[in-house]
């Protein structure tokens, strides 16, 4: 049997150990400046100029990754988009003081750190809307015109 005995020196190992966590600290908040300052500079904060990517002749597509800067942009420069044939999915919401042709073509919008969620969405009129049930999707076709809820609305 064979019986090993080390002596450490606790200075020199406290100082090593020390040393590594730093490092270690260093390189984390390198790693984070890059993805605040750099990365997200990219990738959420890029902003979709509408004007310049619908164009009134031909049908553009609004997907979940461009749905809601499109609406929001849609909204605030509506003048600019009437005419504009649009395609989008999303599901039927409806509101009380809807008519029976009236439905929003409706996503969840995350506007919390907590995952607290808002409907958004583009106001669609079609005839037979009160065959479709709240909570359907639904791929919508159709041109931008400017309408009237609670004030302008595209």
């Amino acid at each position: 049997m064979f019986i090993f005995n080390y002596k450490v020196n606790g200075n020199i190992f406290a100082k090593v150990i020390f040393t590594i966590m730093i490092l270690i600290i260093f390189i984390i908040f390198c790693y984070g400046i890059y993805n605040i300052f750099v990365k997200n500079k990219t990738d959420e904060n890029t902003v979709i100029k509408v004007s310049y990517t619908i164009k009134p002749d031909e049908v553009f597509e609004i997907n979940s990754a461009n749905y809601t800067n499109i609406l929001k942009t849609a909204n605030e420069n509506i003048d600019n988009y009437i005419g504009c044939k649009v395609h989008l999915t999303g599901y039927v919401y409806r509101l009380i003081d809807f008519n029976d042709k009236q439905f929003v073509v409706a996503r969840d919008m995350i506007v919390t750190k907590d995952k607290q969620s808002l409907v958004v969405g583009f106001l669609s009129e079609y005839v037979k809307a009160n065959e479709f049930k709240d909570g359907t999707w639904v791929d919508v076709i159709g041109k931008i015109e400017k309408g009237n809820f609670n004030g302008d609305i595209a």
